[in-house]
């Protein structure tokens, strides 16, 4: 599914994130995203960038939760130069949150 938010979405970093991080997924957000809504939890969704996944919740209300990012363990080539994308660290923290 592609995922997009209209306007300019609030995020609320629950991690401690950079804020090219956040801005990276506010960006995305507004162009549209590929994302996979997580079966087990309503307004939770993997939202991916070429070698990252965002963790986020939507409230009812529109507000986005930044809840955690990982790099993804195989990254998509880029189509434009055919090279690796690699990733740049959002977080001075482990890359896998912890309890979610």
């Amino acid at each position: 599914m592609l995922l997009r938010l209209n306007g300019d979405p609030t995020i609320e970093d629950l991690r401690n994130h950079t804020m090219e991080c956040v801005e990276r997924l506010r960006t995305l957000l507004r162009a549209g995203a590929p994302a996979r809504p997580d079966p087990r939890r309503r307004g939770f969704y993997d939202v991916d960038d070429s070698g990252r996944v965002f963790y986020i919740h939507i409230t009812p209300r529109g507000r986005v939760l930044l809840l955690a990012t990982w790099l993804k363990e195989t990254p998509e080539p880029d189509v434009a130069t055919g090279r690796l994308a690699i990733a740049s660290p959002c977080s001075q923290q482990p890359a896998l949150a912890q309890g979610f």
